[in-house]
């Protein structure tokens, strides 16, 4: 409906163009009699769009894309379709008249251009954009320009856009005139009947290979007011290797630390790797879930140092524990302690009994 709705628009902008930049000519005139003409002229314009410089981008750009028009359109044959033996000195004059009018027929007037995207991927930002008239032969002093955004979650891939232009161009010819003398055809009328023209083209932009990067696991028993060690499992989600990847974390209340980087090694895509860090949790915090922050540095596959985008680790911090339920938490270590001290005390005993 969008792109209906766009094609409706355009066609009125036209049909207002062709009428306000020629009034005399943009609808048929009385005399416009297709018996009179003296040629059948067959060609149109034809507008061609090139992309300006670089057409690969990364994930999350927004970028402008320049498209450069020419119009390549050829004036492929004519028709006379009267006798010239039977023409009189005024019918001559007026059929020389009309064929140098005829000769702007592959001229598109009032062009204008729609950019599509069919990817969910890839969105179009801009709207119609007014490219003038463009007689054969000639291009755009200055690019069209289109806006566009690559999502951050884009595969990597080519992507087609549609390109939709349309124009206004001279259909027909008619001159009609009361008498030709040395000065020219005196009360010479010139009826000029117009269309509108369609192409479509496309465009084709490309998201780049690149290493990506998302938290697939984070465990640790987080407690206000004591220390906690979380481990966090990344996994490179993109088409490119990320070589000597370190990670590190930014922390807000009520965390802080001293131990905000871990090394990850190189990730192929697909493969995982932990990090391990130790977080101090202030001792007012709330009982809640919390995100923490996170960048991956890496080399890419042509030696480029990169940094990913922010990557969110969600953990919760649990509520402060008591004396006691801290002092579980070594429990097992003191058992461990006690056995080993009463093994030792045994073992010093037989050694003892055996002297």
């Amino acid at each position: 409906m969008k792109s209906l709705k766009n094609v409706i628009n355009v066609l009125a902008f036209l049909l207002l163009v062709i009428s306000i930049t020629i009034p005399a000519y943009a609808q048929l005139p009385e005399f416009f009699n297709f018996d009179d003409n003296y040629y059948v002229v067959y060609g149109a314009p034809n507008v061609t769009a090139t992309l300006i410089g670089d057409n690969e981008y990364s994930r999350g750009d927004t970028v402008t894309i320049d498209l450069n028009l020419m119009n390549k359109g050829v004036i492929s044959g004519f028709k006379d379709e009267a006798d010239k033996d039977d023409l009189d000195d005024l019918e001559q004059k007026i059929q020389m008249t009309e064929m140098n009018y005829e000769a702007q027929r592959t001229t598109a007037i009032g062009i204008v251009a729609i950019l599509n995207s069919e990817s969910p991927y890839i969105t179009v930002k801009s709207g119609p954009q007014e490219a003038g008239s463009l007689p054969s032969g000639q291009q755009t002093e200055d690019p069209v320009q289109f806006n566009i955004e690559v999502s951050k979650n884009a595969p990597a891939g080519t992507y087609p856009l549609n390109l939709q232009l349309y124009y206004g161009y001279q259909q027909d010819v008619q001159i009609s005139g009361d008498d030709e003398t040395d000065l020219g055809i005196t009360n010479m009328e010139v009826g000029l009947w117009y269309s509108v023209g369609q192409q479509n083209q496309t465009i084709s932009i490309k998201v780049d290979n690149e290493a990506d990067f998302e938290v697939v696991n984070a465990t640790g028993k987080l407690y206000a007011d004591a220390d906690g060690m979380l481990r966090v499992t990344y996994k490179n989600t993109g088409e490119m290797a990320a070589k000597d990847a370190t990670v590190r974390i930014s922390v807000d209340d009520p965390f802080s630390t001293t131990d905000d980087q871990a090394f990850l090694g190189t990730l192929e895509p697909g493969q995982t790797a932990d990090a391990l860090f130790k977080l101090k949790v202030d001792e007012m915090a709330v009982a809640k879930a919390y995100s923490i922050n996170s960048e991956i540095k890496y080399e890419d596959e042509d030696g480029h140092s990169q940094i990913s985008d922010t990557i969110k680790i969600k953990t919760e911090t649990l509520p402060a524990r008591s004396f006691g339920e801290s002092l579980s938490d070594y429990i097992g270590l003191f058992v461990v302690i006690a056995i080993v001290m009463v093994a030792a005390g045994g073992f010093f005993i037989y050694k003892k009994q055996k002297k």
